[in-house]
């Protein structure tokens, strides 16, 4: 626990340390159900009276930020026991009061910044955000990665995430090729941006090869950019010998496409198509796909077993749970 303490300030030591332990609980760098430092322990570190830690934690079980009773051992108000109608003026109001504390202790609105950008950077990912340029090729990445991770996806564009760090403030970040070297040195250390490799084609071009006789092929899509890259990566097999044709779906759109012999979809149409014939094209690599999703759940496997390590030094067992992905 990061406390630091002035014994020449006029504001009181016990104040101080409260007042510093609420900014921890705010900021996230004390979690909810954490078990403060004894009494005793921390006086000891502080170099101060354990009286004056005692009651500053008084202080704090009056006001609702610890549990606990006087003589055992202190925790973070847990999860369970906060108020489950908060609201969004709730929040206001909590960031104001934050903001009225720091200033208070003698921090400056650029410091209270920059730790609480540090403290949310340090999170574990609670999404994952998706960098491209294209808002249609943008669309069908997040619809792909949506499909195998239980986070909710979002996206902006590179120059979005230069301008502001708030985009990927607790995401894995996410990137093609041509936008990670612009996007790695903006994440942090600690969650290194995942390159995005794309498909190779050679399942499609194989389907296309096959056909015994001449047919209609179609590609169906909301990227122009996929329809134009798709009719550079079969133009080898189609040739004079089959029909092709494009079909740029506006947002929502639907497509009859049941004449033609062979549907290409990106996966953010094919629901909306109606072919009997239709093949999902997935842009994004199995192994990329796999990639991104190990990343959330090493995460998560880390919460996990931090929660595990505090249940059984509290003498509980844990139970199993199923993963949810």
């Amino acid at each position: 626990m990061r406390v630091s303490l002035s014994k020449t300030s006029k504001v009181p030591l016990h104040r101080q340390l409260a007042e510093q332990i609420v900014f921890l609980i705010t900021t996230g760098a004390l979690s909810p159900a954490a078990e403060v430092p004894s009494v005793r322990s921390l006086a000891r570190r502080l170099k101060i009276h354990h009286n004056t830690v005692g009651k500053a934690y008084r202080d704090l079980v009056r006001r609702g930020w610890l549990n606990g009773q006087p003589g055992s051992r202190l925790h973070v108000k847990g999860p369970g026991l906060l108020n489950p109608s908060v609201t969004e003026a709730d929040l206001d109001e909590l960031i104001n009061e934050s903001i009225q504390r720091a200033r208070g202790m003698g921090y400056s609105l650029q410091e209270l910044r920059e730790r609480v950008l540090e403290r949310l950077a340090a999170q574990s990912p609670d999404h994952v955000l998706v960098v491209e340029q294209e808002p249609e090729l943008r669309q069908i990445l997040q619809e792909e990665i949506r499909a195998v991770v239980s986070r909710q996806v979002e996206g902006c564009t590179p120059d979005e995430l230069i301008n502001s760090p708030y985009p990927g403030l607790g995401a894995q970040v996410v990137a093609p090729d041509y936008a990670f070297e612009i996007v790695r040195p903006l994440v942090p250390k600690t969650r290194p941006c995942i390159p995005l490799r794309f498909s190779p084609a050679d399942e499609q071009v194989i389907l296309v090869h096959d056909l015994g006789e001449s047919s209609v092929i179609a590609v169906v899509s909301v990227s122009r950019t996929l329809l134009k890259t798709a009719r550079s990566l079969l133009a080898s097999v189609l040739g004079r010998r089959h029909e092709y044709k494009e079909v740029l779906l506006p947002a929502r759109g639907r497509a009859d496409l049941r004449g033609p012999d062979l549907v290409f979809c990106d996966s953010v149409v094919f629901p909306r198509v109606r072919s009997d014939h239709k093949v999902r094209y997935e842009l994004i690599a199995p192994g990329c796909l796999a990639d991104i999703r190990s990343a959330v759940e090493f995460n998560d496997s880390k919460r996990e077993s931090k929660k595990s390590e505090g249940m059984r030094a509290s003498g509980i067992a844990p139970q199993s749970r199923k993963s949810s992905l």
